[in-house]
């Protein structure tokens, strides 16, 4: 499946994760996709991956606050307390934090690489992700590219695909609307809608 024709790879997938999905009772239910044969960490898993990250890097940051990479870079950095790392050689600052090059150009190691890239640049990032030390590859949602797993998983890396992390870490801790806003408010009872 190919991403969106930008830089910027969090379109809405044209079809079902291939990850595992739980059900209401807790049992994993594995779901079929088409022409996908590589199965993600199920959502235990993730969850882990999230729990024991101190550092992100967003391979793919975007100055522009209509791209996916703005919105995720803005959520990681205001409500979570990973040490959130942006990477893009076209930009020097977005969000008041300074942009790096690559991610050689990093000053840490960072646990998770979270990329929004085109297609057919994946396998590099995966390969940059392998040789800057990183333990997980997160392709965002609407990204799947089994060779770039496959060059990350053959280097011991863990690989989440096809997922938002910021839909993903606000789901695990309990801050997710139904429109993927964080509200900042657990309740059971549903929201009223303005008129």
């Amino acid at each position: 499946m190919s991403t969106t024709s930008s830089g910027d790879a969090c379109a809405l997938p044209a079809v079902t994760d291939a990850a595992t999905c739980a059900l209401p009772g807790g049992t994993p239910v594995a779901v079929a996709v088409p022409g996908r044969t590589w199965s993600g960490p199920n959502q235990q898993e993730r969850f882990g991956l999230l729990r024991r990250a101190r550092s992100i890097a967003i391979v793919g940051a975007s100055n522009n606050p209509a791209r996916a990479s703005y919105f995720v870079a803005t959520y990681l950095l205001s409500s979570t307390n990973y040490d959130v790392y942006l990477v893009n050689p076209r930009e020097t600052e977005i969000l008041g934090q300074p942009v790096y090059a690559t991610l050689s150009d990093l000053p840490v190691v960072p646990d998770i690489v979270d990329v929004f890239r085109r297609h057919d640049d994946l396998p590099g990032v995966a390969q940059e992700a392998i040789d800057a030390g990183a333990q997980t590859l997160w392709l965002q949602l609407g990204s799947w590219n089994e060779d770039a797993a496959a060059i990350a998983e053959g280097a011991g890396l863990s690989v989440v695909m096809d997922r938002c992390i910021k839909i993903e870490h606000a789901r695990f801790h309990g801050g997710l609307h139904l429109a993927g806003f964080d509200t900042g408010v657990i309740s059971s009872r549903r929201q009223l809608r303005a008129r």
